[in-house]
C-alpha cells in the first residue's frame, strides 16, 4: 500500500456524494480502529464509493510522528488534521488531544461536507459523533455511526472519567441524540445491540455488522512453521499467545494465577505481544514475582501478524464482565482466522463466549477462576488432537461469519437506499 492510486483502478470523479469516515487513526497507523478502517475505506473505493477520510497526523503509538496532511492513499482521499500530541501516557494530556481533534475535525468536516453525502463516524476519539452528528445536520449529510465501543460508559465502569458528573450526563446526552440521529448505528453483536436498546434506540437503527482480522488473511500455518516461534526459541513448547492492546479493559490476574502455577512446567510459555497499561503492569509484575515463564514482544507490523498468531498453540482473550456490550475484543476474529483454539476469561454469557460455544473453537473462564484455567491448558496441551479441531472450528466460524469480505458486502448493501432502515438515499458506487 502506498500514497499513490492504485494504477488498475479508475480514480471515481469527484462532483458526486462522499462517504466520510471520521477517526483518529488511518493508514500507516497499526491501531485496531485504523487497520478496521483502512480495510473498509479502501474496500469500498475499489468498489467505486467516493471515499474521503479525516484523521489525525499521528500515530497511535508514536505521537510524534508527522504524517502529510493530505494524501491519496489508493483510491481514499486522507485529510489529516492538526491536534496536540501529548499521546496516551496521561489522562489529562489525551483528553486535550481529543479536544483539539474535535476543533480541528469539525472544521474540515463542515468544509467537506456536501448535502447528500454520508459521514461516519467510527469511535476514536471517544464520542466523535456528536462532532460528526453537529456537522451532518448543518450540512444536509447523513450519519452511520460505527460503534466499536460506548462511551462514556466505558470509562465511567474503568474508574477512569476525570470529568465531573454533571459534564459526563451531558455527554451522555449528546451521545444518545447521535444515536438517534443517525440513520443506521453499525454495532459489533448482540450485546452491543442491547445496549442501545436499553438507551431507547429504535431496533431499526441498529444493524450488526462485525469485525475481522485482515482483508485478505493468509492461509493458517502450523505451529512449526512460525519464524517468530523458532526465533523465541520455543519449538518443543507449549505456548499461550495474546497479541494485540492489552488494557484497562482486559482482565488478566486469572492467567496470572494460572501463570504461577505452571511455573514448575519448564515446557509451557505465556508470549504477549502487543502493549498497554495491562501489559505494561503485567510485565512489572511478572519480574517482580521473577516468573520466568513469560516473553513479551511490542507491537509487531501487521504484515508479520498471521506469523505471530501462529507462534502460539492456544490464544486467550479477556474481558472485564462490566464492559460487556460496551467493547467486542477484536483479537479475538484474528485467533479464528489463524485457526488457533480461544480460551476467553470474562463472562460467561459475554457475546465471546456465546461465539465460542457455538462454534466449539475454544473455552470460556469465570474471572478469578485460575485453577480452572490451569485445568483446561493442561488437558489441552496434552491433546493436540482437540486442539487442532478447536482451530478448524474457529476458522470456519470466521469464514462464516467474520470475513472481511463478508463485512464489506454488509456495508454495501446497508449503503444503498434499499438496504437502509428508513429507505434515506445514499451514496451509490460510480463504476462496477
Amino acid at each position: 500500500m502506498n500514497g499513490h492510486p492504485h494504477s488498475n483502478l479508475p480514480s471515481p470523479p469527484s462532483p458526486a456524494a462522499k462517504l466520510v469516515f471520521v477517526n483518529r487513526y488511518f493508514h500507516p497507523d497499526c491501531s485496531a480502529t485504523s487497520q478496521l478502517l483502512t480495510d473498509l475505506g479502501l474496500s469500498l473505493a475499489r468498489l467505486g464509493y467516493p471515499v474521503h477520510v479525516v484523521c489525525s497526523r499521528q500515530l497511535y503509538d508514536d505521537p510524534a510522528t508527522a504524517l502529510l496532511a493530505s494524501e491519496l492513499v489508493d483510491l481514499v482521499q486522507v485529510h489529516r488534521v492538526w491536534t496536540t500530541r501529548f499521546g496516551r501516557t496521561r489522562l489529562i494530556g489525551r483528553a486535550i488531544d481529543y479536544a483539539t481533534f474535535y476543533a480541528s475535525s469539525a472544521w474540515v468536516l463542515i468544509r467537506l461536507l456536501s448535502r447528500g453525502d454520508t459521514v461516519i463516524a467510527e469511535t476514536d476519539p471517544p464520542l466523535i459523533s456528536i462532532v460528526a452528528m453537529a456537522a451532518a445536520r448543518l450540512k444536509g449529510a447523513h450519519l452511520i455511526n460505527w460503534l466499536q465501543d460506548i462511551f462514556p460508559e466505558v470509562a465511567s465502569q474503568l474508574g477512569v472519567n476525570p470529568l465531573p458528573r454533571v459534564l459526563i450526563a451531558l455527554l451522555g446526552r449528546g451521545r444518545d441524540l447521535a444515536l438517534r440521529n443517525a440513520t443506521v448505528n453499525v454495532v459489533l453483536g448482540q450485546r452491543m445491540r442491547e445496549r442501545l436498546q436499553a438507551f431507547g434506540i429504535a431496533e431499526g437503527k441498529i444493524r450488526i455488522i462485525e469485525n475481522w482480522a485482515e482483508r485478505d488473511p493468509p492461509q493458517p500455518k502450523q505451529s512449526a512453521c512460525s519464524e517468530l516461534r523458532h526465533r523465541l526459541g520455543l519449538a518443543g513448547h507449549f505456548v499461550i499467545g495474546y497479541s494485540g492492546n492489552l488494557g484497562r479493559a482486559h482482565e488478566f490476574q486469572t492467567l496470572l494465577g494460572a501463570a504461577q502455577e505452571l511455573e514448575s512446567e519448564t515446557d509451557v510459555v505465556f508470549l504477549m505481544i502487543g502493549g498497554g497499561s495491562g501489559m505494561d503492569e503485567l510485565r512489572k509484575t511478572v519480574t517482580a514475582r521473577g516468573l520466568g515463564n513469560f516473553r513479551f514482544l511490542t507491537y509487531q507490523p501487521r504484515e508479520r501478524l498471521s506469523d505471530c498468531l501462529a507462534a502460539a498453540d492456544v490464544h486467550w482473550v479477556s474481558l472485564k464482565p462490566a464492559l460487556e456490550g460496551l467493547i467486542v475484543p477484536s483479537k479475538f476474529y484474528g485467533i479464528l482466522a489463524a485457526a488457533r483454539p480461544v480460551v476467553f476469561i470474562g463472562d460467561p454469557d459475554g457475546e465471546l463466549a456465546r461465539h465460542i460455544r457455538a462454534s466449539q473453537c475454544g473455552a470460556d473462564i469465570g474471572v478469578g477462576a485460575s485453577e480452572d484455567l490451569v485445568r483446561l491448558l493442561r488437558r489441552w496441551k496434552s491433546e493436540p488432537a482437540l486442539r487442532d479441531r478447536m482451530g478448524r472450528n474457529g476458522y470456519r466460524f470466521y469464514q462464516d461469519h467474520y470475513a472481511a469480505r463478508r463485512a464489506v458486502e454488509q456495508w454495501r448493501r446497508m449503503l444503498t437506499p434499499s438496504g437502509r432502515a428508513d429507505g434515506a438515499l445514499s451514496p451509490a458506487p460510480l463504476h462496477r
